[in-house]
């Protein structure tokens, strides 16, 4: 069973952290995917840096390039993940965006996931029809799991859709705006989660942009499986550096 869905399985709330590869220094990628999972991360996302990244708020766009500045790419993240898995045990994810991934080879791309042992992929700007026609066997040959954006505005025909080609969780984006921290969580994106909730989905959810303290971690997670923090994060590796790590999963739960 994918890691995952293993992970799924669990009966608690998943909290789930994103980073950018390579930063804030090159190299210190497998130092934060080891120093998370050591302080009780459920799952992490690793952001594979891209010169365009659409989705992404101020805070991750700077990260990334950043990243890109210091040198990350394609290759050299699968070279640095190379023997992750002699080290770290919970899933581990991607999220990037589909030009990198067209540009290393579609195939070779989900091969190499496979080879180092990532267990997911995240690609906001790859449709869901557009993967269910042309990439869902080549992932699904390779063990990935792809998971899927919703947002406040996709109507419920479509989430049904994204629900029954998906095989791990849904991402559950908290409001119609790009990633970035909230303090809290108004009306709105409660009944929002309350909306999906009472769609009973097949695939469980997890909620991400504007998750960044243990009030809007927990407001997420009232009704959703779990919750993933990404601005909040690379704020706290900006300021604190790698060393701090602990302090920041602390403060969520």
């Amino acid at each position: 069973m994918n890691r995952i869905n293993q992970k799924l399985a669990e009966n608690k709330k998943l909290l789930s952290i994103y980073f950018t590869a390579g930063y804030p220094s090159l190299h210190d990628t497998v130092q934060v995917i080891q120093d998370l999972e050591k302080n009780g991360v459920d799952m992490i996302e690793i952001g594979l840096p891209f010169s365009d990244p659409l989705a992404d708020g101020p805070t991750i766009q700077e990260s990334s390039t950043a990243a890109l500045k210091n040198g990350m790419t394609t290759t050299l993240l699968f070279d640095q993940l190379k023997d992750i898995r002699k080290s770290v045990h919970i899933p581990l994810i991607i999220m990037g965006y589909f030009n990198p991934m067209m540009q290393y080879g579609v195939e070779a791309f989900c091969a190499k996931c496979q080879e180092i042992g990532i267990d997911g992929l995240i690609i906001p700007d790859l449709p869901v029809a557009e993967y269910h026609e042309h990439y869902q066997t080549t992932f699904e040959k390779y063990g990935l799991i792809n998971v899927f954006l919703i947002t406040p505005q996709t109507s419920d025909e479509r989430i049904r859709f994204i629900d029954s080609v998906s095989n791990g969780f849904i991402y559950m984006v908290s409001s119609a705006s790009t990633t970035g921290a909230k303090n809290t969580f108004g009306d709105t994106q409660q009944h929002y989660f309350e909306r999906i909730q009472s769609l009973n989905l097949r695939n469980p959810q997890i909620v991400g942009f504007g998750i960044s303290n243990n009030e809007t971690f927990t407001q997420a997670t009232k009704t959703a499986k779990g919750a993933i923090i990404g601005s909040a994060f690379i704020k706290h590796i900006t300021n604190n550096g790698i060393d701090r790590i602990g302090d920041f999963v602390r403060g969520i739960r």
